[in-house]
């Protein structure tokens, strides 16, 4: 069912559509080495063929979920000998690339470095946080979105053209809906599920597939749909949303439901320390250390016993009072930024390191705070152009609404709460 040609190809017109970046690079004959970041079915790894095929690259693949370093050296290995002759940089596809260790990864860059291999990646996670500085500087970063709903209508409609046991039967969706919506947005599934109710299809009559026969048959297998990725980023939303609610049961249910399908521990602790920080915030500031050291504790835990630290972590953060006040504070700030640009530090404030800069009066007048009563004295902290400004409104809580009372008493009125 894979497209033969970049025609052929369903969706990531912002990628490979006519005028594309990486359409340009493919039409030039000369990729970089690049990493795909996007939910699963949504084709990494058919583009990532056809740019092999496409380019007459030699073309080698890897899953980072069953090979080792020795795989890596021997891909490589075949990749020298094979170009030795032709040019150089034949393509090196690794699924699932945030599951390869520091010492997997680091066998890579040698390779990516010299141009023996044009690596693609191939990952659900946020390249960021999971391929490590010295790879990730060596390749570009594409994102994969979702598909769209005529895109999966377009590819269940093709599959019943092109499939060479589903074009010979008489089979027509009446109705998409239920198809779709068990997909999840993932277009594997979706064939998955196309193919599931297609066998029900007696011979010689005509199959007319709608949303109540889907419904019924998926039900009656929802082995096949009950694991990662079904409902990945619905249900790590529900989870977010109830600890954000204040809701410790919901949060705990989520959690479960995630656990069971074999989602990621790393993935969990990494979105409660998001949440910390953005959602409980200022209002009880132990909740970021809480949920930090909750990364170390499943670490060196594992499963099954770092449920019960994630189930601890996630009680806390869901019963913790809230603020949003910090996340609200620095994007008020960073917009400030985008439409001030770049203001001048006032001179007080400024790194006098050289002679020349304290004859330009770089630090002249600053007022060592810790000289001070209280180590506090009144002292101009923003550039001109905005002094005054609020970036940070304390929450309703009485841990802010303490640093409240404590900024007005200090600054006498010019923050304006």
């Amino acid at each position: 069912m894979r497209p033969q040609r970049l025609e052929e190809y369903i969706g990531q017109q912002h990628l490979v559509g006519p005028g594309a970046v990486l359409r340009q690079s493919i039409d030039a004959g000369k990729i970089p080495s690049f990493i795909l970041w996007g939910p699963p079915g949504v084709g990494k790894t058919t583009l990532a063929q056809l740019i092999a095929k496409i380019l007459k690259k030699p073309y080698f693949q890897l899953s980072a979920i069953n090979s080792g370093v020795k795989d890596i050296r021997e891909a490589i290995d075949s990749a020298e000998k094979q170009t030795l002759f032709q040019q150089k940089g034949a393509i090196l596809f690794i699924d699932e690339i945030h599951r390869f260790s520091k010492s997997q990864q680091d066998a890579l860059l040698g390779a990516v470095e010299k141009g023996v291999v044009t690596l693609i990646g191939a990952t659900t996670e946020n390249p960021s946080f999971e391929v490590i500085p010295a790879l990730l500087s060596r390749c570009q970063v594409y994102v994969l979105q979702h598909l769209e709903k005529q895109e999966l209508i377009g590819l269940l409609d093709h599959a019943l053209v092109t499939d060479e046991q589903l074009r010979d039967a008489d089979i027509k969706v009446l109705e998409y809906e239920a198809l779709l919506l068990y997909s999840g947005g993932d277009a594997r599934r979706l064939l998955n599920a196309l193919e599931l109710v297609s066998n029900f299809r007696k011979p010689g009559e005509t199959f007319e597939i709608t949303n109540q026969m889907v419904q019924e048959i998926i039900q009656q297998n929802t082995a096949l749909y009950d694991k990662t990725g079904e409902l990945h980023y619905d249900i790590i939303s529900a989870f977010i949303k109830s600890m954000r609610g204040s809701d410790p049961n919901a949060a705990v249910y989520w959690l479960a439901r995630m656990l069971e399908g074999g989602e990621d521990i790393e993935f969990i602790a990494r979105r409660m320390i998001i949440l910390a920080a953005e959602d409980v915030g200022l209002a009880n500031p132990n909740a970021l250390l809480l949920a930090t050291t909750t990364m170390d504790a499943i670490r060196m835990i594992g499963m099954p016993e770092a449920r019960i630290i994630l189930s601890q972590c996630a009680v806390y953060l869901a019963t913790s009072p809230k603020s949003n006040s910090a996340y609200m504070a620095i994007n008020a700030a960073w917009d400030a930024v985008r439409k001030t640009g770049n203001l001048p530090v006032p001179l007080h404030l400024r790194n006098a390191p050289t002679k020349l800069m304290k004859d330009l009066n770089y630090g002249s007048g600053y007022q060592y705070a810790h000289d001070f009563e209280g180590n506090f004295t009144q002292q101009q902290g923003l550039p001109d152009q905005i002094d005054g400004e609020i970036f940070y409104n304390p929450g309703p809580n009485p841990a802010e609404e303490k640093v409240k009372n404590n900024v007005k008493i200090q600054w006498k009125g010019k923050y304006k709460y």
